[in-house]
């Protein structure tokens, strides 16, 4: 587990299991894909940024591609560059949530978004079988710099929202970045807004100044710091900034399923339309959509962002995500983004004029359960085909795992693609009932041989 390597990309531990040579090779199979194309390169924060960077450019230039370094980028702002640079893809450092000894290596594609898995597959097996094209010393790639993408990144969130009505309002935000790479992006776009922000754990230094994943438990000092103040919205980033977790007038966490409820009421309110989110994503954006009408209703993938992304195309959705915190808003980039998210929040409260918490009361509320069983990896398909057939007769979705739905809530159950579990992840009005549901699996899971 101190080394993976998937369609996700590459995370692995610094010094140990992510060594250069390893990112030196993820560079040549990224540069021997793309046919010695150019490629742009961003990295979060973490002590170890410059030492895998400079491996992975390496590797790219060794293999004929011009390196666009970005420097310090978040993840969607890195997409965003591959788009305006018209590269043939893009290489993001980051390990996402994880601790700061691990790094990693994520691939975008030409329209920049996380690649399909075929594609992020044939990655994969060129980096597993050194087959790398190296070009001579005379077509080595250049290596050039790009510091235009902050400003690039906010003036293209700044076309999806009313500008004077936030500002008009003179908002005053919290923002915790996690010393990762979301705070001079957001600054940018929070002064661009008119707020009045105080940061916490705003420089970028990738020495996490608490556990990096946004969940409440790790929140505490953020709630804190508004919890008897004059604050209107608090807001929390991940590491690379691509995920946002939001915290009302009153401290109170409310909760990483909200980001995108938040954020496509919004839009859908503006563009009734289709949207899109994965299996294990609340089901209060079903609800929102049939509220909204007007051709508002929702599509569901297969868990992962490039499925998200990949169902969002096919049905011309105009929002979609993750409950992760995720919002994709395609006006923007075709991938997860806390800058996206902040501005929609915030025009949402212009719009309204009413304080969040108000908004949430307003929206439905769920309990939504997160269990894992063990399970071996031989036995994941006889438990799936189990669960199957033992609900045949209710409303099921087979393209993850198995998803089923009754009037009183669901429960998605998929094998894990690391580990020797069954991610089971249920929701219902109540956590008694959302409990039941998951205990209904777990028992079929006992049960099979």
């Amino acid at each position: 587990m101190a080394l993976m390597i998937g369609v996700s990309g590459i995370r692995g531990i610094v010094g140990d299991t992510l060594t250069p040579q390893l990112a030196a090779s993820a560079g040549c199979a990224m540069a021997t894909f793309v046919g010695g194309k150019p490629i742009v390169l961003g990295r979060d924060s973490r002590p170890s940024g410059d030492m895998v960077r400079n491996a992975v450019a390496s590797g790219l230039l060794a293999g004929g591609s011009d390196v666009i370094d970005l420097g310090i980028a978040t993840t969607p702002s890195t997409a965003i560059m591959v788009t305006e640079h018209k590269a043939a893809g893009g290489i993001v450092l980051t390990a996402s949530h994880n601790p700061s000894q691990w790094n990693g290596i994520k691939f975008l594609t030409p329209n920049g978004h996380a690649p399909p898995a075929s594609m992020a597959q044939e990655i994969i097996d060129i980096l597993k079988s050194e087959k790398f094209a190296l070009v001579d010393y005379s077509n080595v790639g250049k290596m050039s710099a790009d510091h235009s993408t902050n400003d690039v990144h906010v003036n293209r969130v700044l076309k999806i929202v009313d500008v004077e009505a936030i500002r008009s309002k003179r908002f005053k935000v919290v923002l915790d970045s996690v010393n990762g790479a979301g705070q001079p992006v957001a600054k940018k776009l929070l002064d661009a807004l008119g707020c009045e922000v105080t940061y916490l754990n705003p420089e970028p230094t990738g020495h996490f100044a608490h556990t990096p994943e946004p969940l409440e438990e790790n929140l505490r000092d953020l709630c804190g710091a508004v919890t008897g103040s004059d604050v209107d919205v608090a807001f929390a980033q991940d590491p690379d900034a691509d995920r946002l977790v939001i915290v009302d007038e009153n401290g109170s966490y409310i909760g990483e399923e909200y980001t995108l409820v938040i954020a496509a009421r919004r839009v859908l309110e503006q563009t009734p339309g289709p949207a899109c989110a994965n299996l294990s994503t609340s089901r209060m954006l079903d609800d929102l959509a049939k509220k909204i009408g007007g051709g508002s209703c929702v599509h569901r993938s297969a868990v992962g962002e490039a499925n998200v992304v990949e169902t969002m195309k096919a049905n011309n959705c105009v929002v979609g995500g993750e409950g992760n915190g995720g919002i994709i808003d395609p006006r923007v980039v075709y991938v997860r983004d806390s800058i996206v998210g902040m501005a929609l929040t915030l025009d949402f409260l212009a719009a309204t004029g009413q304080p969040l918490s108000t908004l949430v009361a307003e929206l439905p509320r769920y309990e939504l359960v997160k269990t894992k069983t063990e399970c071996a990896k031989d036995k994941i398909g006889r438990v799936l085909a189990n669960v199957q057939a033992t609900f045949a007769n209710e409303k099921l979705s087979t393209i993850d795992g198995v998803r089923i739905d009754w009037p009183e809530g669901w429960v998605h159950v998929r094998g894990s693609n690391t580990e020797p579990i069954m991610r089971i992840i249920s929701e219902a009005s109540d956590q008694a009932t959302a409990q039941d549901l998951a205990q209904r699996i777990e028992k079929i899971v006992d049960a099979t041989d």
